[in-house]
């Protein structure tokens, strides 16, 4: 079964350390950014569950980022804010922008640790009853079906998870590397002819159905969810 991804957000590198060894600890899985341009340009290549965000931080702000996460990119994930502001207006603005947690610095690691588990908790319950729709599609994923035009599509795991992958990000265009680290859960060793396959047998599965586009070549990148 594969670890929760989370992404920590921190341009304080002892701190940024100290999160990143205690999450790896509890075999989450994490990458490490020190600005908020560098967490924009991991959000939009990689799938997380959780992301850490420190508020001061060089280039992009903290509050930056999130408006742009929540209103540019329109992602849904989860966000846990540090920051040693404390005034409630301040807490206020945050949750308005899509904050979804607040820890005040300095925090003790349990604690943080605790808040992390319950929004890691709250969003895998949330997305196993929740259907997500694109256009004819409905991808449930508490059953892993998939459906169009109310007709179920007979998917392999691995056509199931790359649809899933898409239908989720609606905006994230993915490479092939990411599609098969993601969908097979492996590392990629060049092998394009792999999803390239299964992209088409997906369209054909589709196609059956409909003749309407719901897989968008990205010529020279990779793919995503047509518009």
């Amino acid at each position: 079964m594969n670890q929760p991804s989370i992404l920590i957000i921190e341009d304080d590198e002892h701190i940024n350390n100290i999160i990143y060894d205690v999450l790896r600890k509890e075999n989450y899985v994490c990458t490490q950014a020190y600005s908020g341009s560098e967490g924009k340009m991991n959000v939009t290549r990689y799938v997380y569950e959780l992301i850490i965000l420190d508020l001061m931080l060089p280039g992009l702000s903290g509050e930056d980022f999130m408006y742009e996460l929540r209103k540019e990119l329109k992602f849904d994930t989860p966000v846990i804010v540090l920051s040693a502001k404390e005034k409630l207006d301040h807490k206020l603005n945050l949750f308005e922008l899509g904050a979804d947690d607040y820890v005040t610095k300095p925090f003790e690691v349990e604690e943080l640790l605790a808040r992390i588990n319950v929004q890691l908790k709250r969003n895998a319950k949330t997305e196993s009853v929740t259907p997500y729709r694109h256009k004819n599609l409905l991808l449930e994923s508490e059953t892993r079906s998939v459906r169009v035009n109310n007709a179920e599509l007979n998917l392999t795991r691995q056509e199931y998870k790359i649809i899933e992958l898409l239908v989720k990000n609606p905006t994230r265009v993915f490479t092939k590397q990411d599609l098969y680290e993601l969908a097979w859960d492996d590392l990629y060793i060049g092998e394009d002819k792999t999803i390239t396959v299964h992209i088409s047998n997906i369209r054909n599965k589709i196609r059956i159905h409909t003749e309407e586009t719901y897989i968008d070549t990205v010529w020279g990148i990779g793919f995503r969810l047509s518009t």
